[in-house]
């Protein structure tokens, strides 16, 4: 995501699912030209440049490794808390905290659909 609509859509319509480092924004989608989109804001509270960019690199590479198991129709913005340590945040500890939160994200995101009967 790259325009200020969409992150200010999440914001105002999305949900709110929260993990130890991250609160993630997640606003669900009909039209299907991108399955997931990813908004990430990384404020000066996290550190300088440096470790802002740091961040949203670990994310990104996070984000793109895991494309093919987190697939739904969403726009997703992803905000780091306070508690994070820019300097000790690597693919393992996002891994490790955003698993979990997009799964359940998977979850209430899947249609639900009517057992299958049986004749």
């Amino acid at each position: 995501m790259l325009k200020r609509a969409q992150f200010s859509a999440c914001y105002d319509h999305g949900r709110k699912y929260f993990s130890k480092l991250f609160v993630l924004f997640v606003l669900p989608r009909d039209e299907a030209p991108h399955p997931v989109r990813i908004g990430l804001t990384v404020g000066k509270k996290v550190g300088n440049a440096v470790a802002r960019n740091r961040v949203k690199r670990v994310l990104r590479e996070f984000f793109r490794l895991s494309q093919d198991r987190f697939s739904c129709l969403a726009d997703i913005v992803v905000v780091p808390k306070r508690t994070l340590d820019p300097q000790r945040f690597d693919l393992a500890q996002a891994d490790g905290d955003l698993r979990p939160v997009m799964r359940r994200i998977m979850r209430d995101l899947a249609p639900t659909q009517a057992p299958l009967e049986r004749s």
